[in-house]
């Protein structure tokens, strides 16, 4: 898989393995719950014989064994020259063939599962199997806990045969990469979107770390454009020809570089700042959403909100009140953040958010699952404004932002404070550390500095709101 997205990595990975970074946090997690999904799966055979995988020849011996004895294995290795694959489930049919059936923690089928799978079969095939079918595992999010897990109502097996079989071309392909591996010189790689997709690689920041700091892969929505301006030897956005279309935001960006300048829509920035109706609340909460659901009524990666900032400002140049909820039990946290988010954010005034779509999306999902916060929620619904509409419009842009209206972006370029000496800056990273100091088995010393780190990122998320919109104040006054 790293072969397709990328040659040059997959040669780092073999001849410079030193090279190749360290999985972040994130990744670990994501292998971590990956690796949860996949023993829950196994579940779904009984019959079937898990082959240790810590001894590459014993693996090997013992997979042959229950070849011959044509029994459910998993984890099951097999070599033909030198190419290695070892299969999540194999599944034998009939007289002398086999079932396919790879486990993936996600919710759908996608392209990169069916390359997986491809070489999975191409290599089995080599090996003298028959393989009859074809099957992806993956999460089923319609399944609803309630009471024990179960893994046949959580894992749903969908027959990818026929796109598996169109799959054409693996044995060249994997041929190609044999030689690439072989190469004694690193290959030259262009860069492009394909860096992040299906995937960021693992070594986009080394290939990257030549491009200037707004380079042209920054452009708004660039995709084709951004390059194709590469392809000509464009880098910098201010480096782009007068006589190259772009777009109304992208030429902003251009102006802003060459300039070294906000762009400001004075205009619309009064008009989107006269909509705020006081006491002003700046909202902002964090969620978990994991793949295997924690308490009845949940489904798989549905999101549970843990914990909420709110910073209330009762009149313009009022001084701010902060309102905090982290959640501390191995209950369900939805209830009682619930019932201290609403207490928190009255009845009237506006209620600032930052990409109103994620906390919508939460409030809705807690309506429906606490019908008597029902009415209090859409009233709360029914008030928010979304502070990112004027930057992603636009209406508001520096050079330092580099094409995101993100407010990990917006809130540095706007106020020279940022996230980048916090012991949490991000949402996935708060999500990973809460579920690990609530959920695990960590030291209280562990608990009381993650819980601390949680309370200080949420709150600059709130805080931060409200230095940007002051600096809109200031900028159109």
């Amino acid at each position: 898989m790293i072969g397709l997205q990328c040659p040059k990595c997959l040669w780092i990975m073999f001849n410079e393995p030193k090279n190749m970074p360290e999985p972040n946090e994130n990744a670990l997690h994501r292998f971590e719950e990956g690796n949860i999904i996949g023993e829950l799966a196994k579940k779904c055979f009984p019959k079937g014989v898990d082959i240790p995988v810590d001894d590459f020849k014993k693996n090997m011996d013992k997979t042959k064994k229950l070849v011959e004895q044509r029994k459910i294995m998993f984890e099951g290795g097999f070599l033909y020259g030198e190419v290695f694959s070892r299969a999540d489930v194999l599944v034998p049919v009939g007289k002398d063939k086999w079932d396919i059936i790879e486990v993936k923690s996600g919710a759908r089928v996608k392209n990169e599962n069916i390359e997986d799978v491809s070489f999975q079969k191409y290599c089995y095939e080599k090996c003298g199997l028959k393989i009859r079918k074809c099957f992806l595992m993956h999460v089923n999010t319609r399944y609803v806990k309630k009471g024990k897990i179960n893994p046949k109502k959580l894992m749903i097996k969908e027959d990818i045969t026929g796109k598996v079989n169109l799959n054409l071309g693996v044995e060249e392909r994997v041929n190609d990469m044999l030689k690439l591996i072989k190469l004694k010189k690193k290959p030259d790689m262009t860069i492009g979107r394909f860096c992040k997709n299906p995937y960021v690689c693992t070594v986009k920041g080394e290939c990257w770390s030549f491009l200037p700091k707004n380079h042209v892969f920054n452009l708004h929505r660039g995709g084709e454009k951004s390059e194709e301006l590469f392809g000509m030897g464009v880098q910098a956005i201010k480096d782009i020809p007068d006589h190259f279309k772009l777009n109304e935001k992208q030429s902003i960006q251009k102006k802003c570089e060459l300039g070294g300048t906000h762009h400001i829509d004075k205009d619309k920035i009064k008009k989107f700042l006269n909509s705020l109706e006081y006491p002003l609340y700046y909202m902002d909460f964090e969620t978990i959403n994991p793949a295997i659901p924690l308490y009845d009524g949940m489904k798989p990666y549905q999101r549970i909100p843990f914990q909420f900032s709110v910073h209330i400002v009762d009149k313009p140049g009022g001084k701010p009140k902060h309102i905090s909820f982290l959640h501390d039990s191995k209950q369900d946290p939805r209830p009682n953040f619930t019932k201290e988010l609403m207490d928190a954010l009255g009845e009237k005034g506006s209620v600032i958010v930052y990409y109103e779509a994620f906390e919508k999306g939460v409030l809705s999902e807690l309506a429906k699952a606490l019908p008597k916060h029902r009415s209090s929620i859409e009233s709360a619904l029914k008030r928010i404004e979304d502070l990112i509409k004027p930057f992603n419009a636009f209406h508001c842009y520096h050079p330092d932002q580099q094409g995101s209206a993100s407010i990990k972006n917006v809130l540095p370029a706007m106020t020279g404070k940022g996230y980048s000496d916090m012991g949490i800056g991000d949402g996935a990273t708060a999500s990973i550390l809460f579920t690990k100091v609530n959920y695990g088995k960590v030291t209280e010393l562990e608990k009381k500095k993650v819980r601390a780190d949680l309370e200080k990122y949420c709150c600059l998320d709130t805080e931060g709101m409200i230095w940007i919109i002051n600096k809109l104040r200031e900028m159109v006054e």
